[in-house]
This record gives C-alpha cells, sequence and structure tokens, in this order.
C-alpha cells in the first residue's frame, strides 16, 4: 500500500444490511458470471459512486474479463465466499467492471497498480479507491487466507476497512499523490522527430532479448509478439536483416509448433506459461488471432514457405468455424476453464485418441502431436509438434505422404470427439475495436490467399457494425451483445474499424467502405485529438469525466490505438491526397517522440508508421471487372508480393466513373484488358496487363528506402 503500513487491527463497522447484487440486469458474460455471488457488486456508474460518497466510503474496484483463469479462482475463493462477501458488503462500495468493455477504467487502474507494485500488473485486479476514484492500494490476485507469500483478501480488506475508518487522510494524501504522478505520466512530452535510428534500435532491442532456442523474446511466460514480428519483417524489407527474418520465422515455427497453438482446432491461446511454447494460458482472445493472422500472411509473403499459408488459413477458418456470430460480427474469447479446470478441454490421453481412431492410426497420431502414457503437462498431454513430419515418418516406418495422409484424416475425427466434451465458456459480446482487427485480418486473407470466404466475412461484420453499432448522430458504439449495443465508443474503437475498412477496401470491398473510413477518420480527428501535443485521448471530448484523460503512445497486449489511429490516416492521406490528414498522422507519432528514443520496442505500431510516412506507400490501381480471368490473375499476383507500404485501388469501367480518388483519374483499360498502374506520387508507369510482369515490377519499387526522420 505504497508507504502505508497496514496495521492487523479488527474492523470497527457495524454490520450493514447485504447489498442486493445489481450485475443481474449487465448483458457482459463476466459480470453475469457475478450476478450470483453474495457480493453487493455494482456495475460502474452514477449509482455506485453517488453511495460512496454519500457514505464517505472507500470502493472496492474488482477489474478482469471472462477468459481469465485466475479471475475464476479468486471469485469462486472469494467473492462467492459467504464470510468474504460480508467484509466487502459491510466496508465497501464494491464495483466490478468488465475491462475489454471499459478500456479506459481499466488503463487508468492498471497503470496506478503497475505503480503501486513495482512494475507488476494483470487480472483480476483488485483496486482501493477514494470515494472520489482516485487509487491507493492496488494489486492483482489475493488468496482468501494468508498464504504463497500474497496477504489473504479477507486480511486485506480488514486492515483497509481500519485504515479508512482510523487514518482516511493518510490514505487520501497517499491517493493524491499518486493520482498527481498517473497525471503526469500519461501526457505526452517535448515532441521529438521520429526515424529509421529508433526502428534500427528498436530491432536491436528485439535481437538482444531474442530467445536462440526456442524463439520469442525473453524468459517465461511468453506472449506473441505479432506487432513486433511485423515491424521485424519492414525491417529486412528495408535492410535485407538476415537475423531479423531468422527471429521471424523461428517464432512462428516454435508458436505454430507449440501447445500455445490449438493442433486440433486453430486458433492461438493467449501466452505460453513456459519458455518453449507448450503450455499455454487457454483461452483464446480474437485480437490475438486477429494480429497473428496478419503475421503468419505477411510472413508467406516474404518467404512463400506453405507452412505460414497453412496456418493463417486455420485461423481464419478456424474465427469462421466458432467466433462468429449468426449476425456477422465476431465474438470476443473462449475461457481458459471448463468443467472448472484450466485446460481440461485440450488435453489427452493415448487411449482417448485410440477410441476415437484406432490402433494404427492412434499410433501415428500419438506419436507426431507427443501424446504419451507419461504425458507432458499433469498426467495429460497438450497436442504439440516436436519433430517434424519426415522424422516421425522415419520413426514409424512409413513415407512422409503416407503419415501426412493419415493425420489430414485423423485430425477432422478427434476434433469432432472433442466438440462432444463441454466446451469452455464463450464471451459472446462483439467489441467494434476488436472486430474492426479481425475485419482486417479476414480481408487481408483473401487478397493474400484468394478464398472468398474470408471477403464475404469481413463484409458481413463491417455492415453489421456499421448498421448496429452506429448511433443516430454517427458516433460509434463500443459492444454489442444479443441485440443490445452499448457504451460510447473509444479511441481504439474507431482507430480500428477505420483502418480496417481500408484493408476491406484495399481487398476488393467497395469504395464505400472508405467513404466510411473518411467519415470514422474525421470523427476520430473531431472528438479525440489534442490538439496542443497532436496526440490522441484514449476517450472522446464527450466522455464521462474520470481521475484522468489518459493519451497513450505504448502498444500492449493489442497495438496503441494512438498509432493505428495514425496509421489509418496516413493512408487515407495517400488515397486521397490530404495532408491534412497526413499532418495528423506525424504529429500523432512525434507527440511520443522522446518516449519512442528511451523504448523503441514498446511502440512497435508507430515504427510501422513512421516507415510508412518515410517512405510514401507503392500507388496500385486496378482497373478491371473482379472476378474476370484477367483482372484476377493481376489481383492475385499483387497478393503475392509482401508491399506493407502501399495503397489499392479498384475500378470496374462498366459501372461507370470511378470514386473521386487522385490514383484512379485518367485510368482504363488497355485494348479492353485488364491494367494494373504502378505508381509513385501519382506519377505512373506504363500499364501492366500481363501478369507475369508484376512481380518485376514491384520488385523495383517495394525496395526503395528513405533516410531521415519525420
Amino acid at each position: 500500500m505504497g508507504a502505508t503500513n497496514v496495521g492487523s487491527h479488527e474492523m470497527g463497522y457495524e454490520a450493514l444490511p447485504r447489498h442486493t447484487n445489481r450485475l443481474i440486469h449487465e448483458t457482459s458474460p463476466y459480470l453475469l458470471q457475478h450476478a450470483h455471488n453474495p457480493v453487493g457488486w455494482y456495475p460502474w456508474g452514477e449509482e455506485a459512486l453517488c453511495k460512496a460518497r454519500e457514505e464517505n466510503r472507500p470502493i472496492l474496484l474488482s477489474i478482469g474479463y471472462s477468459a481469465c483463469h485466475w479471475c475464476h479462482v479468486m471469485a469462486h475463493e472469494s467473492f462467492e465466499d459467504e464470510q468474504i462477501a460480508k467484509l466487502m458488503n459491510e466496508s465497501f462500495v464494491c464495483i466490478k467492471v468488465d475491462r475489454e468493455e471499459r478500456p479506459d477504467l481499466d488503463e487508468i487502474y492498471m497503470a496506478a497498480t503497475v505503480a503501486l507494485n513495482q512494475g507488476r500488473g494483470g487480472w483480476p485486479m483488485t483496486v482501493f479507491l477514494t470515494p472520489d476514484q482516485q487509487p491507493f492500494f492496488a494489486g492483482t490476485y489475493f488468496p482468501p487466507t494468508d498464504k504463497y507469500g500474497r496477504p489473504g483478501f479477507a486480511t486485506v480488506l480488514r486492515q483497509i476497512a481500519e485504515l479508512w475508518q482510523s487514518n482516511p487522510g493518510t490514505l487520501r494524501t497517499q491517493s493524491d499523490e499518486i493520482t498527481e504522478r498517473l497525471r503526469e505520466a500519461s501526457r505526452p512530452s517535448i515532441p521529438l522527430p521520429v526515424g529509421q535510428t529508433e526502428v534500427a534500435a528498436a530491432v536491436a532491442h528485439f535481437a538482444g532479448s531474442f530467445d536462440p532456442v526456442h524463439g520469442g523474446f525473453g524468459p517465461a511466460p511468453k506472449f506473441p509478439a505479432a506487432t513486433g514480428l511485423s515491424l521485424l519483417l519492414r525491417h529486412h524489407l528495408r535492410t535485407g536483416d538476415a537475423h531479423g527474418l531468422h527471429m521471424v520465422r523461428m517464432t512462428l515455427d516454435a508458436m505454430a509448433r507449440g501447445g500455445i497453438y490449438d493442433q486440433i482446432g486453430g486458433g492461438f491461446a493467449r501466452y505460453s506459461t513456459d519458455e518453449r511454447w507448450l503450455v499455454p494460458h487457454f483461452e483464446k482472445m480474437l485480437y490475438d488471432n486477429a494480429l497473428l493472422t496478419r503475421t503468419y500472411l505477411e510472413a508467406f509473403q516474404v518467404t512463400g514457405d506453405p507452412s505460414y499459408r497453412r496456418i493463417a488459413a486455420e485461423l481464419l477458418d478456424y474465427i469462421l468455424r466458432e467466433m462468429t456470430a449468426p449476425e456477422g460480427g465476431f465474438y470476443s474469447a473462449t475461457d481458459a476453464d471448463s468443467e472448472g479446470e484450466e485446460g481440461k478441454f485440450y488435453v489427452w490421453t493415448p487411449a482417448e485418441i485410440e477410441a476415437i481412431l484406432g490402433e494404427e492410426e492412434a499410433r501415428r497420431f500419438c506419436t507426431y502431436y507427443d501424446i504419451t502414457e507419461s504425458g507432458n503437462w499433469e498426467s495429460k498431454n497438450i497436442p504439440n509438434v516436436r519433430r517434424t513430419l519426415e522424422q516421425v515418418a522415419v520413426k514409424l516406418g512409413i513415407s512422409a505422404p503416407e503419415l501426412q495422409a493419415s493425420l489430414d484424416r485423423a485430425r477432422p475425427k478427434v476434433y469432432e470427439a472433442r466438440r462432444q466434451r463441454i466446451a469452455p465458456g464463450l464471451d459472446d459480446k462483439i467489441l467494434t475495436a476488436w472486430n474492426g482487427m479481425m475485419i482486417g485480418s479476414m480481408a487481408e486473407g483473401y487478397r493474400i490467399l484468394g478464398d472468398r470466404r474470408y471477403l464475404d466475412a469481413a463484409v458481413r461484420a463491417a455492415d453489421f457494425l456499421l448498421t448496429t453499432l452506429v448511433r443516430p448522430d454517427g458516433r460509434l458504439l463500443r459492444t454489442y451483445r444479443r441485440g443490445s449495443a452499448h457504451l460510447g465508443a473509444y479511441l481504439e474503437d474507431y482507430a480500428y474499424l477505420c483502418e480496417g475498412l481500408i484493408d476491406l477496401y484495399e481487398a476488393g470491398g467497395a469504395a464505400r467502405y472508405i467513404f466510411e473510413a473518411v467519415r470514422m477518420a474525421e470523427r476520430l480527428l473531431a472528438d479525440f485529438a489534442d490538439e496542443p501535443s497532436g496526440a490522441f485521448f484514449t476517450t472522446a471530448r464527450d466522455h464521462e469525466s474520470l481521475i484522468l484523460r489518459r493519451q497513450e503512445g505504448t502498444d500492449g497486449a493489442l497495438p496503441s490505438g494512438n498509432a493505428v489511429a495514425a496509421s489509418a490516416l496516413a493512408r487515407l492521406s495517400f488515397h486521397l491526397d490530404r495532408e491534412d490528414l497526413r499532418s495528423a498522422a506525424h504529429r500523432a507519432i512525434v507527440a511520443f517522440g522522446k518516449q519512442i528514443a528511451l523504448y523503441p520496442h514498446a511502440f512497435a505500431k508507430s515504427l510501422a508508421v513512421v516507415d510508412l510516412l518515410l517512405e510514401g506507400p507503392i500507388e496500385l490501381a486496378l482497373i478491371g471487372t473482379l472476378g474476370e480471368a484477367g483482372c484476377e490473375a493481376l489481383r492475385q499476383e499483387i497478393g503475392r508480393q509482401y508491399l506493407p507500404n502501399r495503397i489499392v485501388a479498384y475500378h470496374d469501367p462498366a459501372e461507370g466513373d470511378p470514386p473521386p480518388f487522385p490514383l484512379l483519374l485518367g485510368k482504363g483499360l488497355v485494348n479492353s484488358r485488364a491494367a494494373l498502374y504502378v505508381c509513385r506520387n501519382f506519377t505512373c508507369q506504363a500499364p501492366i496487363t500481363d501478369p507475369a510482369q508484376v512481380a518485376e515490377a514491384l520488385g523495383g519499387t517495394a525496395r526503395r528506402s528513405a533516410g531521415g526522420k519525420r
């Protein structure tokens, strides 16, 4: 509790009546998980805040999410315990928040938790606030009683209640100091230029923390650094740095072979608890899979390795099969737990596999996927791939093609058998930001892999968001579940959706998606921009008043909303030749220039925008009817090329005049044939009608570099 010493005093409050739990009518799956706790939970809102002020009682703020294993543990051990609930109800106004619905609260109070705990944070997050919302003590998981070297939750509750009664002034002073530190830390410093020096410094940091044995960066637990890996691919394109590409390939290969990847059903778990990617924290998040899809697609373009194509397709197929709502949007997450046990749904014994496949096919399957009698995790087995197909085939005494055919037959059978198990909980809320990310990944999946299902899914999701999560005044809403959309949107909602709509247009979607993206961009500038600094606030001008209005430049589990906003603005500026948007993108990045110079690896998405602004895009105009053989051949050839800095515009002359995009002006078919125009600064080479000429034309422009700073 900072500098305050908590004594072991008994609580002096008289028992108060047990509160009615206010979560019963919420729509968030996470909040509903707590609706029948004996704790008198309130959702965040004026009723709870007013009660705290009127009764001068501290707020106990608990923040988590539905797929969080340790959130479930603390709920079962403490929030379902009648005696602990009694302590909570007697002394505190208890507020439960879904971090995915309220990223504003999560960001503020996670910063407080990290500041109060020597840089450590996580979920469940437990924060104690004054009635005016200022934090004075915070932690993550607390056991119910004193153990694991942690104070028990009951102990913490008693001590804080006693301190609030006996010495509230000290706690308020401490909360004032912490709040001021948070406000100071959230302000961008003096803008500084950012350039390739900072990109190189980020690459050097990744190289210094790279695990040369297992891939990835740093020790366990290991998280998929999708945005950092994408930055390394950009750096490799610009410089030819072989080690940068090696780091990407080794990491992607190790993750794809590991237990962090669902070898049976597709999709990546949140992170690995060990250094070799074997044992995941089993929840699957939509955003991780959206980000990793793009990285595997980019790696496929760079290397031509078919294994990256396979993983990307499996990720998108998993989303279509298990994470797509009937309305068209994408669900948020699946839980780590089923039947009260973490990972139970995903693990196997050899006997279970044999019962599904029969003895011979099971032997092959188990040998390939490391399923043994002794087990590789808690006496069970997490499927993973420790040897190559060829090595396993030699061990089994069969050919590699025969083994591959056997595995291809077996996996669907094992998947269907797994479907008969009790599945982990599904968080079926639809979040605008995360859907924007997956719209972009689905669109890129179509652009690169050519599977029309992915484009159709992106179109359905975009149309769903644009009709269901848009208010009458044109502003976005954050979240939707079972017919109900609510909560004003945040910076990340506008930024991710705006970028996803650009991706959708560039994959062959209708021109109206660019116009919608422009509308999002202009709303973003009007409601979120900080004119003095150029950075973007995470909340809109009309958002409820909190203890601070944050500006966040660093990437976290998701790329920074500020950086994604800058990326979308920059891309639109090149599509529309609008210097105002380009300037806004530039200012949003350099606002964090000092922090980027100090911690460049924490700004991978921002540095990708720097790369785009420094070099400018390759401009591609494809004229023809999408789906017609000649046009399709050109489109497919474009999709094979790794062009991270590009804009793509389409026009079918049969549909009349082109949209008013500078890149399309004056461009038409060539001798009635589909044509590709390759341009820079709207100055174009001779049009191409032969797909065989596309790679050479793009190779000559894709690797042009520019120095300097933005």
